[in-house]
């Protein structure tokens, strides 16, 4: 198991500490695990980005959607039915999965969508008015303001 030593980044930066968890988990990544099913991640201008995820053979009552803690869980689980087929050959996945992605802060979920065999999870970020970059006026100096208003004498 690899361990990164985060200390001399926390020097330049400034309210990151969950990046060290985030290392963490990628330390922990199952291989295997990661190639089933497929997915895409595409970007649509500056704020806006879709998931696609290859989930052939499944429903939209086999899928599961959750958002929790900025972390997106797409799972999928087929209903126990009774199949008398007999196949010679079985190469269409339905075994059950678990993705997550970790979305960054004001990241919003917009809509999900079944097409064609792929599940398409809109994703769009909304930054809120007052954590968007502001000019802050620079005071000439007069001494006419403070910082609690003018004192009374």
């Amino acid at each position: 198991m690899r361990n990164y030593d985060l200390t001399p980044l926390h020097r330049f930066t400034v309210g990151f500490d969950n990046v060290s968890r985030l290392m963490d988990a990628v330390s922990r990544l199952d291989e295997g695990a990661m190639a089933y099913p497929p997915y895409n991640i595409e970007r649509f201008g500056e704020d806006r980005y879709r998931i696609s995820m290859a989930v052939a053979g499944f429903t939209e009552s086999d899928l599961d959607i959750t958002l929790k803690d900025n972390t997106l869980t797409i799972a999928g689980r087929k209903t126990d039915e009774e199949d008398s087929s007999t196949y010679l050959h079985r190469g269409i996945a339905s075994r059950a999965f678990e993705r997550r992605f970790e979305l960054a802060a004001h990241i919003k979920v917009k809509a999900a969508s079944m097409e064609n065999g792929l599940l398409h999870i809109d994703l769009e970020r909304e930054v809120p008015e007052e954590l968007k970059p502001r000019k802050i006026a620079i005071d000439a100096g007069d001494g006419a303001k403070a910082i609690g208003g003018p004192k009374a004498a």
